[in-house]
């Protein structure tokens, strides 16, 4: 594992559950030099073959980290470092001007992030627009550099 000193992003992926969609984001990050946090309880083991597979050989280019303790981890955080992705809001994600190291967070596949996190701060929710909601995009296939600062 290696730890970017400073990422341009850190994407913070609460409780995910698919470990294909944790290996795809997984590399994307790496090509993008951002940080990977996996908080709170894993739907699968690290050791997990179709996380391997679908991180493909880019592990060891991951800085990632993994934190069980997701409300020690939310709390220690300055919030207007704070971005939440959410269906259950409607200012878009192309309203977030992101500053080095800022975290951009990602729900659960089935249930998305805790509520109570988004309650507390509003003003830092922003959704990825979908027509009529029926599908979920895969968070792998979300831009991260939408308004980067490169």
């Amino acid at each position: 594992m290696r730890l970017h000193k400073k990422p341009p992003l850190n994407i913070v992926l609460y409780e995910p559950q698919i470990p294909p969609n944790t290996g795809n984001i997984a590399r994307l990050c790496a090509a993008a030099t951002c940080h990977l946090i996996l908080l709170g309880k894993l739907g699968f083991e690290l050791t997990d073959k179709q996380l391997k597979r679908a991180g493909l050989d880019y592990w060891q280019f991951v800085s990632w980290e993994h934190f069980k303790d997701a409300e020690k981890f939310f709390e220690a955080l300055a919030p207007e470092k704070l971005h939440f992705l959410s269906v259950h809001y409607q200012k878009p994600y192309t309203n977030i001007t992101p500053k080095e190291g800022d975290y951009l967070f990602f729900g659960k596949e089935t249930t998305g992030l805790p509520k109570q996190w988004m309650q507390r701060y509003p003003e830092r929710c922003f959704t990825v627009p979908m027509w009529e909601r029926k599908k979920c995009i895969v968070i792998s296939e979300f831009p991260f550099g939408v308004k980067g600062n490169n």
